[in-house]
């Protein structure tokens, strides 16, 4: 059975933003943020290879967004996507309870993140973490994250660490 594709909406209609924010327990300042600072991010990608622009914002459990864009290199698999450079920062700086995340791309419809990024997302989020995907028109589409990677494999499926040994 294929996959229902999620309703998209647009972030200049304030009663779709208002309804989106009641949902995912957002104000609608903090979507208003992610989705600037994720916009904003793209001017910072790297991409000379496929000129394809993405940027990432993450909003931390304390009140903290993190920025990221992606990062190409001349050995393709050595690229790294926006979503895993804003966590690597989140991380690194201390910030490894994420409340939610915006991508935002140059092209229409709003782009998920790849599988990858999926289940990097999952190390630091809850199942419940809004993933918000804005588009080249700034219309989005929000996903829960266990919506875009059913079934997951998460920490908490590992023993803890000393009883491995």
């Amino acid at each position: 059975m294929p996959a229902q594709t999620p309703p998209t909406f647009s972030s200049a209609d304030p009663a779709a933003v208002e309804s989106t924010c009641r949902e995912y327990g957002l104000t609608e300042a903090a979507f208003k943020e992610l989705h600037t600072r994720s916009v904003g991010a793209k001017a910072t990608a790297y991409c000379p290879y496929s000129q394809f622009r993405v940027g990432a914002s993450l909003l931390s459990a304390d009140g903290v967004y993190i920025n990221g864009a992606n990062v190409e290199n001349a050995a393709y698999p050595v690229g790294t996507c926006a979503e895993r450079v804003a966590l690597g920062k989140a991380v690194t700086e201390g910030h490894r309870n994420i409340k939610a995340v915006a991508v935002a791309t140059d092209i229409s419809p709003p782009a998920s993140p790849c599988g990858m990024c999926r289940q990097f997302i999952r190390e630091f989020c809850d199942l419940q973490t809004p993933v918000i995907m804005f588009d080249k028109d700034d219309n989005y589409i929000v996903m829960r994250i266990e919506e875009l990677l059913p079934i997951s494999f998460g920490p908490e499926a590992l023993p803890p660490p000393r009883s491995i040994m």
